[in-house]
């Protein structure tokens, strides 16, 4: 079953771990090359952050690609800071998970709840928000339950408004309940290693 093989893939991977500013830093780095670091409140064991990194063909490392947390600011110095100004008001998309649900929050979005529209696209295996007055529009997929070859069912999903974000949930299957608990078991078999100075092989 494919739940069994993603869990098995995070099993064989190999596994550091650093505690550091209250959280439980994790980095796996799995037999084809691909990296992935996750960083989890080391008192509630909630997923703070996860990321990928992949290795162009000519070997060189790209960028991390994050899939849950907050979505890294443009540019550094004094130009990032002049971009971050002149975007601020543009939605802003990130994915900040709970221990029951995926959920996602897009900021900026001003447009009263009854505008917008959430829904399962089967086809596609994403979820398509739109809006009535065409002003948003963006589709997203599930990376775990491509992962773990789960269908997406649509009374899973719901959505709620409030302080210019759209929170739009998912409840999670019980077959990501329970191999997230089995990870969570395997993560405790990683010995960490504690910082202060943040030096972190996952940065």
């Amino acid at each position: 079953m494919a739940v069994t093989g993603w869990l098995e893939s995070v099993r064989t991977a190999e596994k550091t771990a650093l505690l550091q500013d209250g959280r439980r830093k994790v980095h796996y780095l799995f037999p084809d090359g691909k990296e992935m670091a996750e960083e989890y409140d080391e008192k509630t064991g909630e997923l703070l952050v996860r990321k990928w990194r992949v290795k162009s063909a000519l070997g060189a490392l790209g960028q991390w690609q994050i899939e849950v947390g907050e979505p890294a600011l443009p540019g550094t110095g004094s130009l990032g800071s002049e971009f971050i100004k002149e975007d601020n008001a543009n939605p802003i998309f990130m994915r900040k998970d709970t221990k029951m649900s995926f959920q996602w929050r897009i900021r900026n979005l001003p447009y009263p709840k009854d505008v917008y529209s959430v829904c399962v696209d089967q086809k596609e295996r994403c979820i398509v928000v739109r809006t009535t007055n065409k002003k948003y529009y963006k589709k997203f997929s599930i990376p775990d339950l491509d992962r773990y070859q789960l269908p997406l069912d649509e009374s899973s999903l719901s959505f709620a408004h409030a302080n210019c974000t759209l929170i739009i949930s998912y409840q999670k299957p019980k077959e990501v309940l329970a191999a997230e608990s089995e990870l969570q078991k395997e993560l405790k078999k990683v010995k960490p290693a504690h910082s202060s100075d943040g030096d972190c092989k996952t940065q």
